[in-house]
Order: C-alpha cells, then sequence, then structure tokens
C-alpha cells in the first residue's frame, strides 16, 4: 500500500508540471480570443514569456517552454474553449423556465451572410443568463421582396433580409408587419400556411397597440442618444416618456385614442380596450388576487422602491405570488431590441476583416462565442480533456 501511494504520488508530481503547462496555453488562448487577437499572435506571447523568464528566473525556463502557444495549437485551444462555454450553456438552458431570442444578420468582409442567434433565459430564482447561441452562415440571399413583393406587388416595398441598412429597431419592424399584414397573410395562405392570429380582431388590436406603444419607446431612445446630452436631459426625457404612458392610459379607458393612430385603425371592442389601462380590474384574472395583495403590502412597497426589478421580483414568495412571478420572468426574458447583435457584427467584423478574411466560419463563431461570453471556461475539465486525448495517442 506504501508503494502504490508513494507511485501515485510520484505520477502526481509528474503530470502537475505537465498540467499547469497545458493550462496556461488554454488561459493565454482565452484571452487571445477574448482581446479579438489572431491566433498567430500566440507565437509572439510564447517569445517574450520565454525572454522574460531568461531574465527574471532563469531556472524556471524549462516549465515555460512546456507552453504550447503555437498557431495550430492556440485554434485548438480556442475551438475547445468554444465547445466547452458552449456545453455549459446546454447545462443553464435545461433550467430555464422560459427563454427568449435575438436574431440579425450582417455580411462579413467576405459577403457572406452571417445570423446571429442570442438567447436569453430565466431560471425559477431569477437569474438570467445571456449568450451567444448559434452563429449561422447564409449562402445566397433571401429578401423580403422576393417573398412578398414579387407575389403580391405591396406598394410598401419589401422586408427586407439581407439590407445594407439594417433596422435597428424592434418599432419600425412592427410597424411593416402591421403594414404588411393583408399580403403575409395571403402569401401565407397560398403556401397552405394560415396564421390563424392575423384574423382575431383582438390580436391585430394588441398588434396596433404594440406598434405605437414601440414607436413612442424609438423616440425616446433617440433622444437618450443624442450626442453632448446631461444626466438632468435623459431624466427629464424618461419623466416625460413616463407621464405619457400615464396620459395614454387614462385616455384608453375613455376611447380616446388620439395619440395611438394604429391602434384606432384596428376593429376593436371597449371592452379589449381596457386591457391597455393600469387598474387591476383590468389584468389578467389569474393575477389580480395577487396584485391586490402587493398593492396593500406596504413593506413590499418600500422593498419595491429600494432594489432594482429583477431583485424585487425574485424576493416575492412562491407561495404568495406564483402568476406574478411567472408573469415577470416572461417580461424579464425579453430582449428589447437586436442592440447585442449590432454589438456582435462590430466584433465578427474586427476578427474578420480585409487582413485576416481566411479565418473560417467555425473559427469565426468560436471566437465570438468567447469574446462576448460572461460564462467562465471550465479550464480544469479542459486540462483532463486534453490529457485523455494525449494518452490516448
Amino acid at each position: 500500500m506504501v508503494k502504490l501511494q508513494t507511485q501515485q504520488g510520484l505520477f502526481t508530481k509528474l503530470h502537475t508540471p505537465r498540467d499547469a503547462a497545458v493550462r496556461t496555453s488554454f488561459v493565454i488562448s482565452h484571452k487571445i480570443a477574448r482581446k479579438n487577437k489572431a491566433f498567430s499572435d500566440g507565437e509572439f506571447i510564447k517569445e517574450c514569456l520565454l525572454d522574460s523568464v531568461a531574465l527574471i528566473c532563469p531556472e524556471k525556463k524549462g516549465a515555460f517552454d512546456n507552453v504550447s502557444l503555437s498557431r495550430r495549437t492556440v485554434t485548438r485551444r480556442v475551438e475547445a474553449i468554444a465547445g466547452n462555454l458552449e456545453l455549459q450553456l446546454k447545462n443553464r438552458a435545461a433550467d430555464f423556465d422560459c427563454f427568449s431570442l435575438a436574431l440579425d444578420e450582417s455580411c462579413d468582409v467576405r459577403d457572406t451572410a452571417q445570423l446571429l442567434i442570442f438567447l436569453r433565459g430565466i431560471t425559477a430564482d431569477f437569474q438570467i443568463t445571456e449568450e451567444l447561441a448559434a452563429m449561422q452562415s447564409i449562402k445566397g440571399t433571401t429578401t423580403g421582396k422576393d417573398l412578398f413583393t414579387e407575389e403580391n406587388e405591396s406598394e410598401h416595398g419589401d422586408i427586407s433580409y439581407h439590407s445594407n441598412v439594417r433596422w435597428l429597431s424592434l418599432g419600425k419592424v412592427l410597424k411593416s408587419v402591421w403594414d404588411l399584414r393583408d399580403q403575409i397573410q395571403n402569401f401565407c395562405g397560398k403556401k397552405g400556411h394560415d396564421i390563424p392570429e392575423l384574423s382575431d380582431e383582438d390580436w391585430v388590436a394588441d398588434l396596433g397597440f404594440a406598434v405605437d406603444v414601440t414607436a413612442l419607446m424609438n423616440e425616446l431612445n433617440v433622444k437618450l442618444q443624442c450626442k453632448g446630452l446631461f444626466v438632468h436631459e435623459m431624466y427629464s426625457a424618461v419623466t416625460a416618456f413616463m407621464r405619457k404612458l400615464q396620459l395614454l392610459s387614462s385616455q384608453v379607458k375613455d376611447n380616446i385614442l388620439t395619440h395611438l393612430p394604429t391602434l384606432k385603425e384596428a376593429t376593436r371592442s371597449a371592452d379589449h380596450l381596457h386591457k391597455y389601462s393600469s387598474n387591476v380590474d383590468n389584468a389578467p384574472s389569474d393575477v389580480q388576487m395577487e396584485l391586490i395583495d402587493l398593492q396593500s403590502d406596504l413593506l413590499l412597497a418600500e422593498h419595491f422602491r429600494s432594489v432594482s426589478l429583477l431583485d424585487f421580483y425574485s424576493s416575492l414568495k412562491e407561495e404568495n405570488f406564483p402568476h406574478l412571478r411567472r408573469h415577470a420572468q416572461r417580461i424579464l426574458v425579453l430582449f428589447g431590441s437586436t442592440y447585442v447583435c449590432e454589438q456582435t457584427f462590430s466584433v465578427m467584423k474586427f476578427n474578420k476583416s480585409k487582413h485576416r478574411s481566411s479565418i473560417t466560419d467555425e473559427h469565426l463563431s468560436a471566437v465570438l462565442r468567447i469574446a462576448t461570453s460572461d460564462i467562465q471556461p471550465d479550464f480544469n475539465a479542459l486540462v483532463q480533456a486534453q490529457n485523455r486525448l494525449d494518452y490516448s495517442h
């Protein structure tokens, strides 16, 4: 037994320096991808490491010699790290109560359309994960013009899928769907894929309301992005927006739709309009009792003013507010825009530029996953997997 323990200890000592070298290789490769550096930069970093250790602690030079940072090695490390992050995301997704997706596309330097898909999920304890789910290369072009205009000769033009000027605004997309709703219904009907919602007057009224409200939100967004804006001006804009919403809520109760022109176009009942106001009576029946309890609790009212909205809803007890919690989850998990995609396209174009145009779609996807991820790679698992691979050879 003593002999066996001695052998095990010797085995551990022999492999500890090797494991450290492999782990260092993974850590540096992760930073290379995270900082959008070329894979070949690993060789330059290795050279700097060796020159530094020769000056500072020459007796450790052997340990640094074993850190592999060749272009080929960095490429394999980046692939492995991206795979590890994807696996962790899949494991987290298994615990999501609900999720939403944000999608957008843009062309890289070689005019290949790249579709980005971001995922935002929320768990039962209100832990939110927002990560790049996938990057998909789209060969050829597919436009809204191909789908709608040629079939219907619509005066509204096309809903561009591949466009030089992408829509950053959800409101503009909704407005186009509203304007083309009849053409969309006719086209899908011809293809045997009816959309029953477009024949539902209440659903269409909800769409019209969404068009009007998101248009107001876009106006606020534009004001907040003005260059040179002071904090007090931003505060005034947000305060004014909140007062406008209160005005709209009170006007809707009296069937006054002056500031909701799209909703005004829709066929709607007076009873249906009440859902757009903020009275408890107009809330969904499954949350009405909980809303009354919530509004009557002074401690919760104080707590609401002192913490973030996410922390507030996560603090509500499941046994007392189950429906409110579910409703909050569905709202909090939504993407307000495709801005996260826009940011990542900037990273994509930096990595796949005219100077690095040969990077493959697979490696570009791996770099984008690493560069945008908030998940920490499991370096222990990566080192163990690499050791198993090396031993098998």
